[in-house]
């Protein structure tokens, strides 16, 4: 069977100080997008991945450390599995978490394996933070270090989100190795802050990872300058970055980037 693993961009996104397992919490409303990966998994003799698209995985991959999480905890069909990768890896959007729960949800219905939603939540922590969301369908006010969910309450019918990515890999280790966290006096929450207009998330979204991106890759701030430049409600830059987004009303309004970058516009 085939699947289509999406990904999400976050709509402010705060770490909140490290734990004591050496995760951070954090707080981001996470939004899925329709950007995909293509994800076949059939029946086979043996174990197989092979993979394809526009980003070479080397070693371990998470599709196959789902499966073999899977394993663990029940018997699993021997599969072949293929990923078409469509998602740049290292972009902010999740594109491997994703795959990685997609994996978990396709083998659990496709073979009965009748593993229960808690449980496979814990099997999708087990692989990334971001892991749990894509089991979900909906936007979700993300607290923890992503294992606390609850759904965001957001109104963007009509609005145009055009999301652009420079090309440029940043990993999670390397954005949480740099990252300053900021000093945080009578914030706003963000489950609050998407109740309030557009025009005014600027006032209380932010992206902690942006200042340490946008220092050391002055590309990308450069996209979300021409954004706003353009007219956008909001913009940001999404997840430990390359990936940046912009909310406009008026498709007329869409700043044009180079052929070069992977960009897509949504109408939502």
């Amino acid at each position: 069977m085939i699947y289509f693993p999406h990904a999400k961009i976050n709509i402010g996104l705060r770490v909140l100080g490290k734990r004591t397992d050496g995760f951070h919490d954090i707080e981001s409303v996470f939004f899925p997008v329709p950007l995909h990966d293509i994800l076949e998994i059939i029946p086979s003799e043996a174990f197989q991945f092979t993979y394809s698209g526009v980003d070479h995985i080397d070693g371990e991959n998470l599709v196959t450390k789902a499966y073999q999480a899977l394993q663990r905890i029940t018997k699993v069909p021997l599969v072949k599995i293929h990923l078409h990768k469509a998602i740049p890896i290292g972009a902010g959007v999740g594109g491997g978490s994703s795959d990685a729960s997609f994996t978990l949800r396709a083998l659990n219905e496709q073979f009965q394996l009748y593993i229960s939603d808690a449980d496979l939540h814990e099997v999708a922590l087990s692989l990334g933070s971001d892991c749990p969301f894509f089991l979900k369908n909906q936007p979700q006010y993300v607290t923890g270090r992503g294992e606390h969910m609850k759904e965001a309450e957001l109104q963007l019918k009509g609005y145009q989100l055009i999301v652009v990515n420079p090309g440029i890999h940043i990993s999670t280790k390397e954005a949480y190795s740099n990252l300053i966290i900021p000093k945080r006096e009578g914030e706003l929450s963000f489950n609050e802050t998407i109740k309030l207009p557009m025009e005014e998330w600027g006032n209380h979204f932010q992206n902690d990872f942006e200042q340490y991106a946008f220092n050391q890759y002055p590309e990308i701030e450069h996209i979300k300058k021409e954004m706003s430049n353009a007219g956008a409600i909001f913009s940001s830059m999404t997840g430990t970055g390359s990936t940046v987004y912009g909310f406009f009303k008026d498709k007329n309004q869409l700043p044009t980037f180079p052929s070069k970058y992977m960009q897509r516009v949504i109408q939502l």
